[in-house]
């Protein structure tokens, strides 16, 4: 069955029949019962992270959707909008809520890479060191407004960029740069 038919053509949170599309469920492996069909205005807002309350009110209904993907989603919205009141009335299977508990961490746990000027960095940015720094081990210092391309993200820690400074691989606290 295709999430059209399944959704009767309707977005499965609010109903709305705008602008409608498929949406993967975070940790999913793109089929149809790891997706849901929504509407454009709730498929930003679940993107953007920026989740309007009073739009998702819709979850009120949506999260006791016959729906597995449905049910789901609405338990990791309602998670993210901190409505524990409504997570705790929500029935799942035991397989549908610790697919969501895992979507639910996974994102909790996202890293977020930052500058001194709190704008998100993602891999491969340039980026410009703030202040002239010594670079342990290498025997150089790194001079203020050197301009590094192509970054990496350094695993488990927000705290550090990894790039390419006089030819020298090195690890750069995201205090001390700007994204260029």
């Amino acid at each position: 069955m295709s999430l059209e038919a399944r959704s009767n053509g309707v977005c499965e949170l609010c109903g709305s029949s705008e602008d409608l599309s498929a949406l993967e469920l975070p940790q999913g492996n793109g089929t149809v019962e790891e997706s849901i069909y929504l509407c454009g205005n709730c498929k930003a807002q679940i993107e953007s992270g920026d989740l309007d309350e009073n739009h998702f009110n819709c979850l009120n209904d949506a999260m006791w959707s016959e729906t597995p993907a449905v049910k789901i989603m609405s338990y990791i919205l309602l998670n993210q909008l901190g409505r524990q009141d409504l997570v705790d009335m929500m029935y799942l299977e035991e397989d549908e809520k610790s697919f969501a508990e895992r979507a639910v961490h996974a994102q909790n746990n996202k890293l977020v890479y930052k500058d001194a000027n709190g704008v998100e960095l993602q891999a491969g940015d340039s980026i410009v060191i703030l202040k002239d720094l010594e670079v342990k081990g290498a025997g150089f210092t790194a001079k203020r407004g050197t301009t590094v391309t192509r970054i990496s993200l350094a695993p488990n820690d927000e705290t550090h960029v990894e790039g390419r400074v006089n030819g020298t691989k090195i690890f750069i606290k995201t205090e001390f740069i700007k994204k260029a």
